[in-house]
């Protein structure tokens, strides 16, 4: 966000733009905020400065300047532009915006391709992308506010490069309302505590702390200033009662998850109602009760993943205040569940496995040989069909040749996990029988 863009529209016809919009960078050093990413050694300078750009997937919060920063790179790259949106565009549109893309090629101009909501095309339209990114048809930059690596395709990962974008903090809202004032001409009507109020309830937004001014001061008289209750009355929306670094917040979840984690029922209601009372978003809590679900509860009770998000699904039917009481009732029973970090270390340590061997072929007995070709060169031979064997186990190697077995999972003897180490352990026996 930055000083008002240059234009030869009416006077009337600019201040009707939202502010969000009339207060765009009109060049990348003008961004604020991501200054890892736009500052003077930041990547995209850097990429700028080369003369060489590739194919990028933007990845962060809403508000953060995605869609504003793909323009820029754009206009300084001296590429043309193209935006579409994976929620309203189809394979149809996809094919249009690829001819005119090879028809700019043809004539010595590239075409930076902007897609917003990526994660919201299926895979086979995120396969389209390929061909027209490998040969230099378009540099394709997706946005998504989802996690790449759950939710694109890892051939479409592999193509591009995946860069972050932070929240907005304090500093960076408070320059963005600084710039506002400069471009109304006027401060805004707030006293100290509900300017800091209004920073915290845009949480991280540059658009929405915009947007919050603009309502502001639609709605102050001549010589009012608001305070912070008559603030959340004309806004309608409450600011986490933190302090203003926010130490608060980061404290009361830790507090929470630890407490959750500590088998406490009785300490974590007394963090999760701490954080209601608050003003704390009742979805962000419940989605770290998601997440302490799979974390620390995991397969020793299998349940409480699906009980998080039928509590987070409650609360968004039925609204706050009845809602909290479905998150109440999950944080009560992830405490009271047996406890387990079993999959989550698993996780990681298959994931450095991963990275650490990550061009190992699997084994050729258990990939499938669709042609003849791969049948001659042995895809398939000596695989045998579990289902068939005796026990339905055939006790197969399935690791890579040159990675040999691995144990990532050791689940403890506890809740559900102990039926299943049982069932481990019956299978090892099996392997080292039929080996």
């Amino acid at each position: 966000m930055s000083d008002l863009f240059s234009s030869s529209e009416p006077p009337e016809m600019t201040s009707a733009r939202p502010l969000a919009d009339r207060l765009r960078p009109r060049t990348l050093s003008e961004v604020t905020g991501q200054e890892h990413l736009t500052g003077e050694d930041g990547v995209l300078t850097r990429m700028i400065a080369s003369g060489s750009l590739g194919s990028m997937i933007f990845w962060g919060p809403p508000g953060t300047g995605k869609t504003t920063v793909a323009r820029l790179l754009s206009g300084e790259a001296e590429l043309a532009f193209e935006q579409i949106s994976a929620i309203f565009s189809g394979v149809a549109d996809l094919k249009k915006v690829f001819e005119s893309a090879r028809a700019r090629r043809m004539s010595g101009r590239q075409t930076l391709l902007f897609v917003d909501e990526i994660h919201r095309f299926n895979r086979a339209q995120q396969d389209s992308f390929l061909p027209v990114m490998e040969d230099g048809t378009v540099i394709l930059v997706g946005a998504t506010t989802e996690n790449p690596s759950f939710e694109l395709n890892a051939a479409l990962l592999s193509r591009a490069r995946v860069l972050t974008f932070k929240p907005h903090g304090e500093e960076s809202l408070q320059e963005l309302l600084k710039r506002a004032e400069e471009t109304e001409g006027k401060p805004l009507p707030l006293d100290a505590d509900a300017r800091a109020s209004l920073i915290r309830m845009a949480d991280g937004d540059g658009r929405a702390s915009l947007t919050l001014a603009e309502e502001v001061w639609r709605a102050a008289r001549r010589d009012e200033i608001f305070d912070v209750e008559a603030l959340q009355r004309i806004v309608q929306r409450r600011a986490p009662v933190y302090d203003k670094g926010q130490d608060g917040h980061y404290n009361l979840i830790s507090a929470l998850h630890k407490s959750v984690r500590g088998s406490d029922p009785d300490a974590a209601l007394y963090y999760l109602c701490r954080m209601f009372d608050a003003g704390e978003d009742p979805l962000y809590l419940g989605r770290r009760l998601v997440r302490m679900a799979v974390e620390d509860i995991g397969l020793a009770d299998p349940q409480a993943l699906a009980i998080c998000n039928a509590a987070k699904d409650a609360y968004d039917y039925l609204g706050s205040p009845e809602g909290e009481l479905a998150l109440a009732q999950a944080c009560v029973y992830l405490a009271t569940a047996p406890k387990s970090n079993g999959v989550y270390m698993a996780y990681k340590a298959a994931m450095r496995a991963a990275k650490e061997n990550g061009s190992l072929l699997p084994p050729k007995h258990i990939l499938n040989a669709p042609t003849k070709l791969m049948k001659g060169e042995g895809y398939g031979d000596g695989y045998r069909y579990d289902h068939d064997e005796p026990d339905a186990f055939s006790g197969q190697d399935y690791f890579p040749e040159k990675m040999g077995r691995k144990i990532f999972y050791d689940p403890p003897e506890r809740g559900f996990e102990r039926e299943i180490r049982k069932r481990l352990e019956w299978w090892a026996k099996l392997r080292r029988e039929r080996s």
